[in-house]
């Protein structure tokens, strides 16, 4: 009984020292210059057809979330992210406008798509903070992520303009390309393709420990896209408040959550 009333204090203590770490002279002032250079880059990149107004200015924040907590690396990962996946968009761009598949906005993303995108993300990347925080393990879910966001990206663009037999998943009865829960068989090596390209990305950033990480990562990032696109075939249909936004930020954490728990059973956190 003595057991949890001693703990009690002791785990306040930690708690408190942590917040101490957190708000400490060093690191207030990392955050600031942090804050400072994702302004100064953010007003020199916005011209760039990548992102909205607004989502400019959420893609700074995102940055400095980034920069100030997982360093350099990690702020790379999401801007690299963020080029890889514009890229792949503007492929077949005329093609798939010209049937009403394109992104709206001319592949222009808005807030909305970059929280969706990179919420989980940048929760993990915060958590790391912390000075009790299983970093290793943290940066895998991290990875895996944004991993599987860029699969999903990867599968459905190319999907759209290439994939020559579209099938629902949860039934596979033929569908129109662009179906909520559509895959093929091309979109499907897309989504292993970014999937795998995301996480050498960040294995070559320091964030990965290891081949066996990048496996991992790279077979997560792809079951969590199959697992988007059963909730768009089935959940997404039936809830009208779920939105692609949600259903990204779902897609994320399931990959996340998958990532770390696999890593942790298999001993590579």
């Amino acid at each position: 009984m003595l057991g949890p009333v001693l703990r009690r204090p002791c785990v306040g203590l930690l708690e408190m020292l942590e917040l101490q770490v957190l708000l400490s002279g060093d690191r207030l002032q990392h955050w600031a210059l942090a804050l400072l250079i994702n302004a100064a880059l953010i007003a020199m990149a916005q011209r760039l057809p990548l992102l909205t107004p607004s989502g400019w200015v959420h893609a700074g924040i995102l940055g400095t979330l980034l920069l100030g907590s997982l360093d350099w690396p990690g702020w790379w990962a999401v801007v690299l992210y963020l080029g890889l996946g514009s890229l792949v968009t503007r492929l077949g761009f005329r093609r798939k406008q010209a049937v009403g598949l394109a992104e709206s906005r001319g592949g222009r993303r808005g807030p909305e798509n970059v929280w969706g995108s990179a919420a989980t993300g940048a929760a993990l990347a915060l958590l790391s903070l912390l000075p009790s925080a299983p970093v290793t393990l943290l940066q895998l879910g991290f990875a895996a992520s944004f991993s599987a966001k860029l699969a999903d990206t990867f599968g459905s663009e190319i999907g759209k303009r290439w994939g020559r037999h579209t099938v629902l998943i949860t039934t596979l009865k033929p569908v129109p390309p662009g179906t909520e829960g559509a895959v093929s068989l091309e979109g499907t090596a897309a989504s292993l393709l970014g999937s795998g390209l995301m996480a050498l990305v960040i294995l070559q950033l320091g964030l990965l420990q290891g081949a066996g990480a990048w496996w991992l990562v790279t077979l997560v990032g792809l079951l969590a896209t199959l697992l988007e696109s059963l909730i768009g075939a089935g959940l997404q249909q039936r809830c009208l408040w779920l939105s692609n936004e949600l259903v990204n930020a779902l897609q994320t954490t399931i990959a996340a959550v998958v990532a770390m728990a696999a890593a942790e059973w298999l001993g590579l956190g």
